[in-house]
């Protein structure tokens, strides 16, 4: 492709340090973001090696019309301010890691004698929060082993100093039952409520190691002192900790404070799995799937992934195992591919969980393609046609009382709408309303162009019409030296009937048919494609037939409009200043007149 000196001089002035480059294209929108080591090196390379590109990346190429850059003192410092272009901006040409769930939290609140509760949302200021956790089940797992070690009130009452000694609140059944101390009725202190959130904090934070030893210490000092009832009291609640650990005990405890990040790709899409471990334990666990738009290596996409996860879910720890080395390096954390032991085990389960996802993800792709050709099967059975009609060819005709003849074509591929494919024909010659007449001209165009292309020709086609607009396409076909090559038939509007050529009499489906409810959907999607086309030109020519009709406005002013503009639309949204530009002021306040009547 060759440059614009816009571009030249852009990459020109590139630097050979890391960075982040932004692609804009002709409107001003940012199209895609990527960091460099070299900003120079790397933005040149779209431009100097394109035919080692795929289509995707040529596409973008083509599209870009301004570079802009932003220096960084690092690849990884560029990484990171890449994902926050990406973020705020969305790129169209960008893989995005997007999720439509949000994990619970449990939140330490900040109040008098803090509450811990379960939320959604995730506001710092409201006060200190722990997790996500990958399910609601897990989340209320440890928030029931808070409540059952530690008395930790679960009412909404505003606990001040004031309403306190005003002896405001009552104490309510959790005190009777043992659950709650009362610090309403002012029957535990501030302070001692703060050492048990204290004790609390440990366990969401995911430390039980050190909740253990001063159970432990406790129930020991306890029995030392001749104190049973006290010392086993601790060793119940030693119990139900050994029990949580027991249920939730991965690895070896001493493996703590690390994420694990895994990735397994295909041509078009990658699959990662997310976790965090604590002491030995999966406190969260993420499957994530990234669709590939350009030429991403699963490397690129992992370096990405963990700069965005580590952000999204709050983590700090300062190591991260991968099943493939990260080529960026951070002061924050420590890369690890572990080979043996425990913590390979960790990445091996973590990997298992990315290619289950994959694995789902193939079934369902399979399970939609085994559906479609359920349905395309039904057709070739419906019809009896030699081959399945994977590729579907459906033309329809549009006037309104003779004027404006307009046709369309739409085309389905394995039963979808392929839109790429749709065309829209204005008749040419045909003069009146001959639907006939008008349907031979568009079969004949269109497969006349298919053969000068060299094109794929369809596996069926339909016509909108009885017997008569079937009789006249295969006409068409039979100039073409097509009949008989291409199976067609056409389905009437009033009793929705299938017609073959040359047969008199409609072909017997069942209304319930799948296939005959395809035929029907493409059928109803053609008229849709005419009708609004026919609807723009027949806008579009009573637009332009008023402008001819205003005195000073003729002919060529109205084509020089059009010609400008591209489409009656933009006429009527043009400003008054660019028509004074174009047509003068005289012209342009004739103009008004109609663009006014128009849209009152």
């Amino acid at each position: 492709m060759e440059t614009t000196d816009p571009i030249k001089k852009a990459i020109a002035s590139l630097p050979d340090t890391p960075g982040v480059y932004r692609y804009y294209n002709e409107e001003g929108t940012l199209i895609y973001v990527g960091k460099a080591k070299s900003l120079k090196k790397r933005v040149s390379s779209y431009f100097n090696k394109q035919s080692q590109y795929n289509r995707k990346t040529e596409k973008l190429v083509s599209e870009i019309a301004r570079i802009e850059f932003t220096l960084a003192n690092t690849e990884f410092d560029a990484l990171l301010m890449e994902n926050n272009f990406i973020k705020q901006n969305q790129p169209k040409y960008n893989i995005l890691l997007k999720d439509d769930k949000t994990y619970p939290y449990l939140c330490i609140l900040k109040e008098p004698f803090p509450r811990i509760i379960s939320t959604r949302k995730y506001i710092p200021r409201q006060g200190e929060y722990f997790g996500p956790y990958s399910s609601v089940v897990s989340m209320k797992n440890v928030l029931d082993l808070v409540r059952q070690l530690y008395s930790i009130r679960t009412c909404n009452l505003l606990l001040s100093e004031d309403n306190i000694q005003q002896k405001k609140f009552k104490v309510c059944l959790e005190f009777h039952i043992g659950n709650c101390k009362g610090p309403c009725e002012g029957l535990q202190d501030e302070k001692n409520y703060l050492d048990e959130i204290a004790q609390a904090r440990n366990i969401l934070k995911g430390d039980l190691s050190i909740i253990e030893d001063a159970f432990v210490e406790r129930m020991n000092e306890s029995s030392a002192k001749l104190e049973f009832e006290k010392a086993a009291f601790f060793k119940r609640k030693l119990d139900l900790l050994e029990n949580f650990q027991s249920k939730s005990l991965v690895v070896n405890r001493k493996l703590t404070n690390i994420d694990v990040v895994t990735i397994t790709s295909t041509d078009t899409e990658a699959f990662l799995n997310y976790m965090q471990i604590k002491e030995g334990a999966i406190i969260f666990s993420k499957n994530t799937e990234v669709k590939k738009k350009l030429e991403e290596s699963d490397e690129d996409i992992l370096n990405f992934a963990v700069a965005e996860l580590r952000f999204t879910y709050h983590s700090d720890n300062p190591e991260v195992y991968t099943n493939i080395p990260l080529s960026l390096k951070s002061d924050d954390f420590e890369n690890v591919v572990p080979q043996i032991g425990d913590k390979r085990k960790l990445v091996d389960l973590s990997l298992k969980n990315a290619l289950y996802l994959k694995r789902e993800k193939e079934i369902e792709k399979e399970s939609r393609k085994s559906k479609k050709n359920e349905v395309l099967t039904i057709l070739q059975e419906n019809l009896r046609l030699v081959q399945l009609p994977k590729i579907i060819e459906c033309f329809d005709n549009s006037n309104f009382q003779g004027t404006n003849p307009v046709a369309s074509m739409v085309r389905f591929v394995d039963g979808k709408p392929d839109k790429k494919g749709y065309r829209h024909f204005n008749i040419k010659t045909v003069v009146g309303p001959d639907d006939f007449a008008s349907m031979k001209e568009i079969v004949s165009r269109r497969y006349k162009r298919i053969m000068e292309e060299q094109s794929e020709y369809p596996s069926l086609i339909i016509v909108d019409g009885g017997k008569g607009q079937l009789s006249h396409a295969c006409d068409a076909l039979k100039e073409l030296g097509l009949y008989g090559k291409i199976p067609i038939v056409g389905i009437a509007k009033k009793l929705e009937e299938i017609y073959y050529p040359e047969d008199p009499l409609p072909l017997l489906i069942s209304k319930k048919s799948p296939g005959l409810m395809l035929i029907q959907q493409i059928r109803d999607e053609a008229h849709r494609f005419a009708i609004t086309f026919h609807r723009l030109k027949r806008s579009k020519n009573t637009f332009v037939t008023e402008l001819e009709s205003i005195p000073g406005i003729g002919k060529k002013t109205a084509d020089k409009l059009l010609a400008h503009f591209k489409s009656v639309k933009k006429i009527k949204e043009a400003s008054r200043e660019e028509l004074i530009d174009l047509i003068g002021e005289k012209a342009a306040e004739k103009l008004e007149s109609i663009r006014t009547d128009q849209t009152t």
